[in-house]
């Protein structure tokens, strides 16, 4: 069967939604770093019918991948294109998005990548890169000690090629516009990292603050007048691709595409509207553009991040293979809900005319959706970045006030038994995929084999659980009781 691209976009049959006139999208505009499944099924799809309804050329997408070739081999075939395929409860449809012009692997095209960022035509660079992308310290600021960064900072020079990681890369690409005269350029993070945009502008200063003093004063200077870093907060459920999603979306289409991504149908993007050098008419897409976006930040991360945490531990743990079937177990629905109300209800300061209550059945009822198939251990990767910014906020802003977070000390005990079990009541191998996967293994190796000195244990990884949240012992005990009934 013959392959997804523009020559042969005409076999796609009668039903599937095609891209628009190529030339909206044939002149870059925005350099995205992190170009997974997520970006093309959210960021893109906006950009796209953005600049459909505005009829607004110059907003193609130039997407860099940061660990293999893979979907540069996925998507340079097929010119860019690529299917998202929308799985509801009740219809399945199907899109093709053209709206990503050119792909790139920073690994190997290092030079045609700081081109593009010194390139007065790209006036925004957007990043879907994960927690871990960010290469963050125990603090929060940039660890200078990690591998990557310290070899973009040794890199001599301005403006060079072949940076390793996602804050030297744009530092450096900064410095080559910089060094061209081509003009702002806003920065805007797209990842579930609270308050993303100021996180984006410090790890910048932070790079600076650790090159060469003449170097570093002049660059940061530069970003500090010709840079912003908006905040952003995205949602839209986007599970991992299946054989099953491919021979559907194959019969869909008449042709095959090897770069096919899945999403519900739902999707929100709520951006502040700072930025440096023009944007898409995102809003015309269903964007909100606002002054402040905090409210909705938090409200998303702490009601539908943190419960979705919470139901890929606990489900996993009781053999669920999918989100869907964790949330059509009663007792885990009870739970979810009642983390929202009983800890993060009291935490919030709600967006106006947001009923946190009904937004979280209405989150529940998403992630209930069977045929997204998501997976619970897929969810559950990267828990030692996740668990900070989805539960322990939430936690921390309890315990000020005196109260026990009950039903957070459930979700970080699920963590803790999904990690330290590593199988699920059935024997099932559960997988720990986890930046800091072997740092935990040895802190519970070195633990004796109590539930309480592991819980003490794991509390003392400070990356994760900082240097306060142990001194607290109801909240200890709370986990404590929690993890010895799930183990």
């Amino acid at each position: 069967m013959k392959r997804l691209s523009r020559e042969h976009l005409p076999l796609a049959r009668c039903g599937v939604r095609l891209p628009p006139d190529p030339g909206l999208a044939e002149s870059l505009g925005i350099v995205h770093l992190g170009i997974g499944a997520f970006h093309r099924a959210h960021q893109a799809v906006f950009t796209e019918d953005a600049a459909v309804t505005a009829d607004e050329p110059g907003w193609g997408i130039c997407g860099v991948t940061q660990r293999s070739r893979k979907v540069v081999e996925q998507l340079r075939p097929q010119d860019g294109l690529y299917t998202v395929l929308e799985r509801g409860q009740r219809e399945v449809t199907a899109r093709v998005v053209g709206q990503v012009r050119e792909v790139l692997f920073a690994a190997e095209e290092g030079e045609r990548l700081l081109q593009l960022l010194a390139d007065p035509a790209t006036r925004v660079v957007t990043l879907t890169v994960t927690e871990k992308g960010y290469r963050r310290g125990e603090h929060g600021g940039l660890d200078v000690g990690d591998d990557a960064i310290a070899h973009d900072l040794a890199v001599p020079g301005r403006g060079q090629a072949g940076s390793r990681s996602v804050v030297g890369q744009l530092v450096r690409g900064l410095q080559a516009r910089r060094n061209t005269e081509a003009g702002p350029v806003t920065v805007l993070s797209c990842d579930n990292l609270p308050e993303n945009g100021q996180v984006v502008q410090g790890l910048l200063a932070d790079f600076c603050q650790a090159l060469p003093p003449r170097e570093g004063e002049q660059t940061a200077a530069w970003i500090a007048e010709h840079v912003s870093c908006p905040s952003s907060m995205v949602d839209r459920i986007v599970p991992a691709t299946s054989s099953r999603d491919r021979a559907e979306a194959t019969a869909l289409l008449g042709v095959r595409d090897e770069a096919l991504v899945v999403a519900e149908p739902f999707r929100q993007w709520v951006i502040e509207d700072r930025f440096a050098a023009g944007r898409p008419a995102w809003e015309r897409a269903g964007a909100t553009l606002v002054d402040d976006v905090v409210p909705y930040e938090r409200l998303k991360l702490r009601v539908l991040n943190g419960t979705h945490s919470m139901l890929a531990y606990l489900g996993a743990l009781a053999g669920h293979e999918t989100i869907a079937q964790s949330v059509d177990d009663r007792d885990l629905r009870t739970k979810a809900l009642r983390l929202v109300v009983d800890d993060v209800v009291p935490t919030l300061q709600a967006p106006d005319g947001v009923d946190v209550v009904a937004y979280a059945e209405e989150v529940l009822d998403r992630f209930a959706n069977p045929a997204l198939g998501h997976l619970t251990t897929q969810v559950a990767m990267d828990g030692s970045q996740k668990l900070p910014i989805r539960l322990l906020g939430t936690a921390r802003d309890r315990l000020a006030t005196g109260a026990v977070p009950e039903s957070v000390a459930l979700a970080v005990a699920a963590w803790m038994a999904y990690m330290t079990t590593g199988h699920d009541v059935t024997g099932r191998p559960l997988p720990l995929d986890d930046p800091l996967a072997h740092r935990l293994r040895q802190t519970v190796a070195g633990a004796p084999g109590d539930p309480r000195s592991i819980v003490e244990a794991l509390l003392g990884v400070t990356e994760v659980f900082g240097t306060d949240l142990i001194d607290h012992a109801a909240f200890k005990q709370a986990i404590t009781t929690q993890f010895r009934e799930l183990i």
